[in-house]
């Protein structure tokens, strides 16, 4: 898919199914996210010609270390001596310390969520390249945005905003698509959800995050997954998704649907038991009970 822009400054690049986001601050850029492995190229070819020069970016900002987020970071990193700039929280993911909690392929049903599994969860290792973003949401080299905290996706999770116009870069805090869905996904399908629930961890903090997106009331919803919506369709529904959050997102079963995993600066502390074994044993036992009823039927 061609670049274009979103909003004054702001250009967004999908890599495959992942969006990246390109913006200028004064004579400078910088990055947010670099998408799934394989696009360094076209991460530079868009800033080449987007921002009119070779130039690298002031630094990267990731908004989380997930693996459609990071997957061509470090190759970005071998040509451009760059910081890389995350939330505390991530340093496990990013340090080569610790993986994320594993998905959940029972949480949001479709496709995407059955083959979770595979994906990867980390850990990367920024090395030295790595710096923190400082609690009181200043960005150093983009005065004019803030970041602002949306954990529930992932522990460190954060989100961009410009007050001056209203341009909200979420992240996968709330995401423009139904990411679980193939067909969704191939389609671009434009719907307004939370984050992808194979990969949330937290439920409760995902939902207070939509929330608190949601009372920016953002005049540009540009997010990790999805189209960029704007205006007041969009604030119309990111609201009624913030009211019935726990009805439209948290999933009925799955492995966090309960019980969030907890982590810390470390990594994983403790994990909620997983009920897929049970499940897909259930499911066995079922099909044999309706295998044997079904030749007992035709017997009779």
């Amino acid at each position: 898919m061609e670049a274009r822009q979103v909003a004054d400054g702001v250009v967004f690049l999908r890599t495959m199914m992942v969006n990246v986001f390109f913006v200028r601050q004064g004579d400078s850029w910088f990055l947010v996210d670099t998408g799934l492995y394989g696009y360094a190229d076209s991460i530079r070819r868009t800033a080449r010609e987007f921002m009119g020069t070779d130039a690298p970016p002031a630094a990267i900002i990731l908004t989380h270390g997930h693996f459609d987020h990071v997957g061509s970071l470090l190759p970005l990193l071998d040509s451009w001596d760059v910081p890389v700039f995350a939330h505390p929280l991530e340093r496990p993911y990013l340090t080569g310390r610790s993986p994320y909690p594993p998905p959940d392929p029972l949480a949001g049903g479709g496709s995407m969520s059955l083959l979770s599994r595979l994906y990867p969860r980390g850990p990367i290792d920024v090395g030295d390249r790595l710096e923190f973003l400082q609690e009181d949401g200043y960005i150093p080299f983009a005065p004019s945005w803030r970041w602002i905290m949306t954990p529930g996706h992932s522990p460190g999770h954060i989100s961009l905003f410009r007050d001056a116009d209203r341009t909200l870069i979420a992240g996968d805090a709330v995401v423009t698509t139904k990411q679980e869905s193939l067909i969704a996904v191939a389609t671009q399908r434009r719907e307004i959800h939370g984050p992808p629930s194979y990969f949330t961890q937290d439920w409760g903090a995902a939902g207070d995050s939509v929330g608190r997106l949601a009372a920016l009331e953002p005049e540009v919803l540009a997010t990790g997954h999805g189209e960029p919506l704007g205006g007041p369709d969009m604030r119309r529904d990111l609201r009624a998704l913030a009211a019935r959050f726990d009805q439209l997102e948290v999933p009925r079963l799955g492995r966090y649907a309960k019980e969030p995993a907890l982590t810390d600066e470390h990594g994983i502390v403790r994990l909620p038991p997983d009920p897929l074994p049970k499940v897909m044993a259930g499911a066995a036992l079922a099909g044999i009970i309706a295998v044997a009823l079904a030749r007992q039927n035709r017997r009779a």
